[in-house]
């Protein structure tokens, strides 16, 4: 090479899809001469002060390459004399680390790899013919990367700069389940003008911010921090020809512009998610990135979302991310928490500009705004969209979004029998003092779902909606209309934003599965947080999203009450314990003594949050996490002592990993009650309970023990009568 700090090279800067002409514009601002740009690639020339200026600043390339040759080649051989060409040994050291990125193909080169082997074999003979060694492969920790490009019989021959893609910034190590990679961020960010207006002072929130890749992007724009500033390394950092000098003094300098950036105020940057977790990753990113004082997140659903009431904020950008779903059931949840962030936004940020970016566009006009403006992008593979709207002052809108909510006459009809079991149902639970209740059991056959009912202890109701397996003969595309209009109905009758309601959703699985005829809750995205409810004075948390069920089976309520009553001074011990919700009804109820026995160690973190929720006393309350059947065969070994009153819920059927064996309740009821009476006081009782409706009781059972049926129903499961069954079991 001649002189590098006046010689003017030739570059390839890579991106992303679709931001081929905001690449251009940045490049030029870092002082680059554009050449042309083609898809996901700008070429423009420059010094190498200038291609690291690219590396360490561009916040939106990928790769910058420094181009050695362009050439026509045929087949293998004027692959292999063209790259031989080249002066490797000008590059890499004799024992250096080398790596090869080789893409396309022409009628001759029908495939990437074998391209890539041919190079290879031409730099390691041309290296080995000039220096008498030959450099090592090593894809992890490279010296040097050689990037290659065949189309239509040209060869671009190129030396990677950067070294991993510069999207990757380094302060992320926490990311969402859809992450949002750093450089499309910043597009968003610069399409929305965010530069211009942090420089006129306004704020940016982002309602549904995940990991807080925009927060962190907007905040390093806004501060003057390079996004490359943190990287561990650059591609260039063992190339022969790095200059240090050069890329020193360029490091020294955005030091210093970052220190500056920092000191001078920045406007507010917030965000909110109402799944704590990813609020969690998000905090790490941040803290990471150095922005602690800077940006600010917090746990706050869509429905409370506002301006922020603690500094003044006038006007500014909501610029979001939100998920869009790929089945009926997430894109219909989605829809409607679109349209709650319309209602918010139109309420609360009349003359912001709201920017959001989907992969599925009609979600985003769900918002119930009108876009002015639309950009066509990326998100990896996925065609998305970041759709532009500026919010109108109040008296400006229009009425549209009461005729969006109309019910179709199908919805129309499920409405009405949710009128009428509040009518009934609702006053009855009101009137008991019972804040989690079942609203709807399939009451109309053809809409065949559960509908719950979940009062917090700070009054917010959220409904949960729970579709049963649809029949065989019900087309699946019926079946999720019937699962939309249940949904709208819900939604009217109850005059909940969508934040409050959760969908579980069944679908049949293909023949391809595996499992034929079989089919399974599709899980809602993670929504929301837990949840406090309360039930006879017992405090317990409830997830209404992440699992298949909530934490708190509603229909064992009278038989958590029936143990509440029964406990005053007796030792008591729960068997499968699940979530321990029959424990925290039997210590309140004056029981001396509990213990709760469970293998899943999520259940038993669960339980343990119920404890502290109810001021339980850990040493006489205790938790277990142990196979049940295995326990109470070690039990009755150890002679462990006995039990004054005993709850056996166990599953219908169970082969889970921790077991060592299967539990088919049917089959082995009868040896697990009578395991359990060996550990029954003399005048204590066992309440066995299970949920197969097909059940029958032993007769060994009831030979050798009194059995007593107990009809433990309240109003909201009468519909239901044999959604599970309990008895009572005592010594003759």
């Amino acid at each position: 090479m001649t002189d590098p700090y006046i010689e003017e090279f030739k570059f390839t800067a890579t991106c992303p899809k679709g931001l081929e002409n905001l690449l251009v514009g940045e490049l030029e601002s870092l002082g680059a001469s554009v050449l042309r740009e083609q898809p996901a690639a700008v070429h423009f020339a420059g010094s190498l002060k200038l291609a690291y200026r690219c590396c360490l600043w561009s916040r939106l390339a990928n790769r910058i390459l420094l181009q050695l040759d362009q050439v026509r080649i045929g087949g293998a051989e004027d692959l292999y004399r063209a790259v031989a060409a080249q002066a490797w040994e000008q590059h890499i050291g004799p024992s250096g680390k080398l790596w090869l990125q080789f893409s396309g193909t022409n009628q001759e080169i029908r495939n990437s790899q074998f391209g890539a082997q041919k190079t290879k074999d031409a730099i390691v003979d041309r290296l080995r013919e000039k220096t008498g060694a030959r450099p090592s492969i090593d894809k992890q920790n490279p010296d040097l990367t050689v990037a290659l490009r065949l189309h239509r019989d040209n060869l671009d021959i190129a030396i990677d700069l950067s070294g991993e893609s510069l999207h990757k910034r380094g302060y992320r190590t926490h990311i969402g389940a859809a992450p949002l990679k750093e450089n499309l961020a910043a597009a968003l960010l610069m399409r929305t003008r965010w530069p211009q207006l942090a420089e006129q002072g306004g704020a940016l929130l982002d309602p549904m911010c995940g990991s807080g890749t925009i927060l962190i992007e907007a905040a390093m724009m806004a501060a003057d921090i390079a996004p490359g500033l943190f990287r561990e390394s650059f591609g260039f950092e063992r190339w022969l020809n790095h200059q240090s000098d050069i890329w020193n003094e360029l490091r020294e300098e955005a030091l210093q512009r970052r220190a500056a950036g920092l000191e001078r105020p920045l406007p507010e940057i917030r965000g909110y998610d109402a799944d704590a977790r990813v609020l969690f990753a998000a905090e790490g990113n941040i803290a990471r990135a150095g922005l602690e004082r800077q940006v600010r997140v917090s746990c706050r659903p869509v429905a409370t979302f506002k301006v922020p009431s603690h500094k003044e904020v006038n006007v500014g950008l909501v610029l979001t991310n939100p998920p869009y779903g790929e089945r009926l059931g997430e894109q219909e949840a989605l829809r409607e928490t679109y349209a709650e962030l319309g209602r918010q936004l139109k309420a609360e940020f009349p003359g912001w500009l709201v920017g959001i970016f989907t992969g599925n566009p009609e979600l985003g006009y769900s918002t119930g705004l009108r876009s002015h403006k639309h950009y066509q992008l990326y998100n990896g593979a996925i065609p998305s969209q970041l759709l532009l709207f500026q919010v109108r002052e109040q008296n400006e809108q229009s009425e549209t979004a009461h005729k969006e909510r109309k019910l179709s006459p199908e919805a129309e009809m499920v409405a009405n029998r949710l009128r009428k079991n509040l009518r009934t149902t609702g006053k009855w639970a009101s009137r008991s003092g019972i804040d989690c209740f079942r609203l709807y059991d399939a009451d109309l056959p053809e809409y065949a779902a559960a509908v719950d009912l979940y009062r917090t202890l700070d009054g917010d109701l959220y409904a949960h909606l729970q579709e049963y397996r649809p029949p065989a003969s019900i087309d699946e595309s019926k079946a999720r209309n019937r699962l939309r209009d249940l949904m709208r109905a819900v939604q009217s009758v109850l005059e909940l934003p969508r934040g409050r309601i959760s969908i579980k959703e069944r679908r049949r699985h293909s023949h391809k599965s595996g499992q034929k005829g079989t089919s399974q809750y599709q899980k809602q995205a993670d929504a929301g947080s837990t949840l406090q409810v309360q039930e006879y004075g017992a405090e317990l948390e409830v997830d209404l999203w992440s699992y298949l069920d909530t934490g708190l089976f509603l229909d064992h309520r009278p038989v958590r009450k029936h143990l509440r009553e029964m406990s005053s001074g007796k030792k008591f011990l729960n068997l499968f314990c699940y979530t321990a919700t029959a424990t925290v009804q039997a210590a309140l109820g004056g029981c001396v003594q509990s213990t709760s026995v469970d293998m899943s160690r999520t259940y038993q973190s669960w339980a343990a949050r119920n404890f502290r929720a109810n001021g339980m006393d850990p040493y006489k309350h205790q938790l277990i996490e142990a196979d049940c059947l295995q326990w109470l065969a070690s039990a009755q070994q150890n002679r462990k002592g006995h039990y004054d009153l005993i709850f056996l819920d166990p599953p219908s059927f169970s082969n889970s990993a921790k077991m060592r064996g299967v539990l088919d309740i049917q089959r082995d009821h009868a040896n697990l009650i009578s395991q359990c009476m060996a550990l029954l006081a003399p005048q204590g009782t066992l309440i066995f309970s299970n949920n197969l409706r097909s059940f029958k009781m032993d007769t060994a059972v009831t030979e050798a023990f009194v059995v007593q049926p107990l009809q433990l129903l309240d109003k909201d499961f009468q519909r239901n009568p044999k959604i599970h069954n309990v008895w009572e079991i005592q010594r003759k």
